[in-house]
């Protein structure tokens, strides 16, 4: 068996860096949309995910794929929100063993009025941070991050 490539002190630095500056980003997005909008970050994310598809509806496999999330996960997500009336889900028109999660008005109204707040925090305690050099190397980053891991 190989020996692992070990992380040198720059890389370990980095990699710890990464690990904190990007738990304590997503529990401090996640604790804004909580204390203003009674919304978590994952749920969030569903409202976003579906006032992007069109019609405002998505197949409830589909939306955990680009929720990343699980499909028993984002069911469980998905009947949160419903209890809010921010989501429905419905029988799917062209197959009717799918369901689809649709955004209710109410859903929309609710996104629109956390995503004010939302990009404030994204701002404040990413984008502001960073040069937009160094916010680019970071998208670039994550993008070939996110594809690998496909």
């Amino acid at each position: 068996m190989e020996e692992p490539r070990w992380l040198d002190a720059a890389e370990q630095s980095h990699w710890r860096a990464y690990l904190e500056g990007s738990s304590r980003l997503w529990e401090r997005l996640d604790r804004d949309l909580k204390a203003s909008h009674g919304l978590t970050m994952p749920e969030y994310e569903i409202l976003v995910r579906l006032s992007e598809a069109p019609e405002r509806r998505l197949r409830m496999a589909e939306l955990a794929v680009m929720a990343y999330q699980s499909r028993s996960r984002l069911s469980h997500t998905c009947s949160r929100l419903e209890n809010k009336g921010l989501v429905r889900r419905e029988a799917c028109a062209d197959d009717k063993r799918g369901i689809n999660a649709v955004l209710t008005e109410e859903g929309f109204a609710a996104l629109d009025r956390a995503a004010r707040d939302h990009v404030r925090t994204v701002r404040a305690h990413l984008v502001d941070l960073v040069s937009p050099e160094e916010l680019e190397v970071i998208g670039n980053a994550f993008a070939r991050i996110a594809a690998q891991a496909e």
